[in-house]
């Protein structure tokens, strides 16, 4: 008789701004061959070389604005003029499909899909959160400076919101403090490891 395999899981990360969220979920995709990432959809224009349905999904404003307004997405904001959301149906047939999926999102992201889960119980089942942060606020701001992507007015402003964010750690399943990107993996690696042996969602042999 064939093993079954663990029923699959809703990875989620947060992070404040430069704790290396990116560079993490990057390495799970190629460290978990079954994991998949969630696909957001947007109203923004295409960059060169991005793929509709592989990088997001690019909407139409009055689209998008009529998915919201059936309820489609988990989670739906506006940055820069561009709308940005995350569609209920790309979790669940991926989930459905037995892939584990993989969501990057911030903190505020991060709880209304936790708050959307519990009237999903489909989500609620596979949802894993995970919050990493640096060891310290001087440590965040030398990894934004290091990284030469914004002037020191933006690094002050992602700096205040960090300190918003990491003060909602509590709320996550795990907690994971940044060392290095090899060490970030690997804790990560081993959270999703032990989720997949929850019984709640493994199957014992039978004989």
């Amino acid at each position: 008789m064939a093993e079954k395999k663990p029923a699959p899981l809703l990875v989620l990360i947060s992070a404040p701004s430069g704790a290396g969220k990116t560079t993490l979920c990057d390495g799970l995709l190629v460290a978990c061959p079954s994991m998949t990432r969630a696909v957001t959809c947007t109203t923004r224009e295409p960059r060169k070389g991005e793929k509709d349905g592989e990088d997001y999904y690019f909407l139409k404003a009055e689209d998008f604005l009529r998915r919201v307004q059936a309820g489609n997405f988990l989670e739906h904001a506006t940055v820069y003029g561009n709308s940005y959301g995350l569609l209920k149906s790309e979790l669940l047939s991926k989930l459905r499909a037995g892939k584990d999926v993989l969501l990057n999102v911030d903190v505020q992201g991060a709880a209304t899909i936790r708050a959307a889960a519990e009237e999903e119980p489909e989500l609620k089942r596979a949802l894993v959160t995970v919050f990493l942060t640096t060891p310290s606020l001087d440590d965040l701001e030398t990894r934004l400076k290091k990284r030469g992507a914004d002037d020191a007015a933006v690094i002050k402003k992602r700096l205040a919101a960090a300190k918003q964010e990491v003060a909602q750690w509590k709320n996550f399943d795990y907690l994971v403090i940044s060392t290095s990107k090899q060490e970030d993996l690997r804790r990560t690696l081993a959270v999703v490891e032990s989720e997949k042996m929850r019984v709640a969602r493994s199957h014992a042999p039978e004989f």
